[in-house]
C-alpha cells in the first residue's frame, strides 16, 4: 500500500489549481480569473471562470452566431488536447497519478470552463 501524502485535501486542491492555471496562461496566452479545484475520489475537477479572451468574447457576443461559438470550443478542447503530455506530467509529477481520462467543456455564454481528470487510483491525504 503507498504511504499517504504529508499534504491535506486543501492544499493538494491548491497546487492542482495552480498548474492547471498555470497551463492555461502557457496555452492561450492568459488564464482563468478564477479557479476553484474539487478533490472528489479518483477525479479531479476544475471550473474556470472568466478563460475567454476579449477576442473570443466579440465572437460569440451575439448569441445567433453558434459558428463562432463552435469554434471557440473547439480550439479551447485541441489546445487542452494538443498539449495534454504537458498537462500529465504536471498531475504525475504532483501526485503520483496518471491521468486515465480527461473530460472538457466550455461555455462561451459565460466563460467558464469545467476540466475532469479522472485518475488510475485515489488520491489520499493527511
Amino acid at each position: 500500500m503507498m504511504a499517504k501524502s504529508l499534504i491535506t485535501k486543501g492544499q493538494l486542491e491548491a497546487a492542482l489549481g495552480e498548474i492547471i492555471t498555470r497551463f492555461e496562461k502557457d496555452n492561450s496566452g492568459r488564464g482563468p480569473l478564477e479557479t476553484k479545484t474539487y478533490i472528489l475520489d479518483d477525479m479531479v475537477i476544475f471550473r474556470l471562470k472568466g478563460i475567454l479572451t476579449r477576442a473570443e468574447q466579440k465572437l460569440v457576443k451575439d448569441g445567433r452566431n453558434a459558428k463562432a461559438r463552435d469554434l471557440v470550443k473547439q480550439m479551447r478542447i485541441e489546445l487542452i488536447e494538443n498539449n495534454r503530455a504537458v498537462l500529465e506530467a504536471a498531475v504525475k509529477s504532483l501526485t503520483k497519478r496518471k491521468i486515465k481520462s480527461l473530460h472538457v467543456d466550455v461555455s462561451t455564454s459565460c466563460g467558464e470552463k469545467i476540466l475532469v481528470l479522472v485518475l488510475d487510483k485515489p488520491l489520499e491525504f493527511a
